[in-house]
């Protein structure tokens, strides 16, 4: 039995025992880490550099590739560095910086989803107030407003989950530090009144869920009614990559939180947490810049360029 306050570390559900399992873990992790720091940061270059990006559409999409490289640099390097080291270890200090971090992306990236759908609406449904809708300073004010919100959630979380004694040990069962793992270590009851801001920020998450869903009901109906071919296609490709994120992101995450705890394993909870983790930020770079010719060719050129001067 021990108090939060004597606690030194903690220890993290490892992905494997043996040595060659962790070195593959390691490169498996590390090859992940690599593609999500090279698609990310490409969209992140080649829209800041390129004057005919910088729309509301393409700044979101910046912040969204700039939350997917905070998400998995949050998670990623401490596993890969504990499997390489043969260790479980995180500090006391490093746990909490996890969480806080983790919780801070991990908020915003919904909100910047929910951003982008409603820039999405405006786009195709109102599209002669778009100008005024979303004019040169709203995207800002938007972004602000998503981080400093997100920014403050997670300070709160983070600070009312370790301010509950912690008396069940120090094992956390998942391979990064997050807030539902550290409760199960709390004294009885002292863990509800996080537990009710964990309840509250669900239905947060739930109602920018509802909010996307509508506002595709709504785009979608005002596609179909667009008489020309291209022009549906044009439509079509402006919004399929960002429903395919948010499908990706939304399922794995109900998936995680959702699924009932008489089926649930710690190996079960281990790949769930790797899928809504690691799997978003490599991938959605390669969603958005499959469906996006302008983005794909932006991406292409800085490439070129990049080999150009190498050579």
């Amino acid at each position: 039995m021990s108090n939060s306050s004597s606690l030194n570390e903690f220890l993290l559900l490892g992905f494997a025992d043996t040595r060659e399992l962790q070195l593959l873990h390691f490169s498996l992790f590390l090859g992940t880490y690599l593609a999500a720091l090279l698609g990310n940061g490409l969209i992140i270059t080649a829209v800041a550099c390129n004057h005919r990006l910088h729309t509301p559409m393409y700044f979101f999409l910046l912040n969204l590739s700039l939350l997917d490289l905070g998400i998995i640099s949050t998670t990623v390097p401490k596993s890969m560095a504990n499997s390489l080291r043969d260790t479980r270890a995180i500090s006391y200090w490093g746990c909490a910086s996890q969480i806080f971090l983790f919780a801070f992306f991990f908020s915003a990236e919904y909100s910047f989803l929910t951003v982008m759908a409603y820039d999405r609406f405006v786009a195709i449904c109102r599209p002669l107030h778009y100008e005024t809708l979303m004019g040169s300073r709203t995207p800002v004010k938007m972004a602000a407003a998503a981080w400093g919100s997100c920014f403050f959630n997670a300070l709160l979380h983070t600070a009312n989950t370790f301010s509950i004694p912690l008396c069940q040990g120090n094992t956390v069962d998942q391979f990064f530090c997050e807030i539902p793992q550290i409760l199960k270590l709390s004294c009885s009851n002292s863990y509800l009144r996080e537990a009710g801001l964990l309840g509250v920020s669900a239905c947060l998450g739930f109602g920018c869920f509802v909010f996307i869903v509508l506002s595709y009901v709504q785009i979608f109906s005002a596609v179909l009614r667009i008489p020309s071919e291209p022009g549906r296609h044009k439509a079509f490709s402006m919004c399929l990559p960002h429903l395919a994120v948010v499908s990706l992101c939304f399922s794995t995450s109900f998936f995680a939180y959702l699924n009932p705890r008489s089926v649930s394993s710690s190996s079960l909870d281990l790949v769930v947490a790797v899928l809504y983790v690691v799997v978003p930020p490599a991938v959605n770079p390669l969603i958005y810049s499959m469906r996006n010719k302008e983005l794909k060719d932006k991406v292409r050129k800085l490439i070129q360029l990049v080999l150009a001067q190498k050579q």
